[in-house]
């Protein structure tokens, strides 16, 4: 069973940071892509940024240059660095794989105030 729990959300001002974990189980990191996705309110899920096997990393352009993906195979968890947040990046933060895409988790708040 794939399980991901995503973890370190919060509320904080534009221009401030945070560091999103996905916690995984039932998977080892280092042999699958992750990504990340986002839900903001009244709008669809999108994609955020993803790792893939050979550490390669992809990012929708709204969050180039402010966000890093990262993978830790050692603790089985993936990060998402995210700085400079504006506002517009307010949304439920989600982590699960790309390809073949397990249950949705409950993902994890994020909020930037202005």
């Amino acid at each position: 069973q794939v399980q991901l729990v995503e973890s370190g959300g919060g509320l904080v001002q534009a221009g401030g940071s945070l560091r999103l974990s996905c916690v995984t189980s039932g998977i080892t990191v280092r042999a699958k892509a992750i990504a990340w996705y986002r839900q903001a309110p009244g709008k669809q899920r999108e994609f955020v940024a993803t790792i893939s096997t050979d550490s390669k990393t992809y990012y929708v352009d709204s969050v180039k240059g402010r966000f890093a993906i990262s993978r830790d195979n050692a603790k089985n968890t993936v990060y998402l660095q995210m700085n400079s947040l504006k506002p517009e990046d307010t949304a439920v933060y989600y982590c699960n794989l790309p390809v073949g895409p397990s249950n949705w988790g409950q993902g994890t708040q994020v909020t930037v105030s202005s």
